[in-house]
C-alpha cells in the first residue's frame, strides 16, 4: 500500500518534458521562412510579368491592316510635324535675314553719315 501511495503521488506531480526544438527543426523552420519568401517574390514576378504581357498585347495591332492604319497614321502625323517645323525653319531664316538687312542698312546709313 505504501509503494502504490507513493507512486500515485509522483504521478500526480509528474510535469511534461520541457519543449524545445532540435537543431533539425530550427533549420526545417528556417527553410519553410526562406522557401515562403521566395515563393511570394516568384509569385510577385509572375504576376508582373503577366500584368506586363497583357498591357503589350492590348498595344499591338491585332491584324496585319490595324497595322498598317496605325502605321499611316505614325507616317501623317509625323509629316504633319515635319512640315510644321520647316515652316517654323523658314519663318526664323526670313526674320534673320531681316535682321540682317535692317542692319546692312543701319550700317550703311552710319558709314554715309561719317563720309564714307
Amino acid at each position: 500500500m505504501f509503494r502504490t501511495a507513493i507512486a500515485r503521488q509522483a504521478r500526480l506531480f509528474s510535469t511534461s518534458p520541457i519543449v524545445r526544438k532540435s537543431p533539425v527543426e530550427t533549420v526545417k523552420d528556417a527553410a519553410k521562412v526562406v522557401d515562403r519568401t521566395i515563393s511570394d517574390a516568384a509569385v510577385k514576378g509572375i504576376e508582373t510579368g503577366e500584368q506586363a504581357a497583357k498591357v503589350i498585347q492590348e498595344k499591338l495591332p491585332n491584324s496585319t491592316s490595324e497595322a498598317k492604319g496605325q502605321a499611316s497614321e505614325l507616317a501623317g502625323e509625323a509629316k504633319g510635324k515635319a512640315s510644321e517645323l520647316s515652316g517654323e525653319a523658314s519663318g526664323k531664316a526670313s526674320e534673320v535675314t531681316g535682321q540682317a538687312k535692317g542692319k546692312a542698312q543701319e550700317v550703311k546709313g552710319q558709314a554715309k553719315a561719317k563720309g564714307y
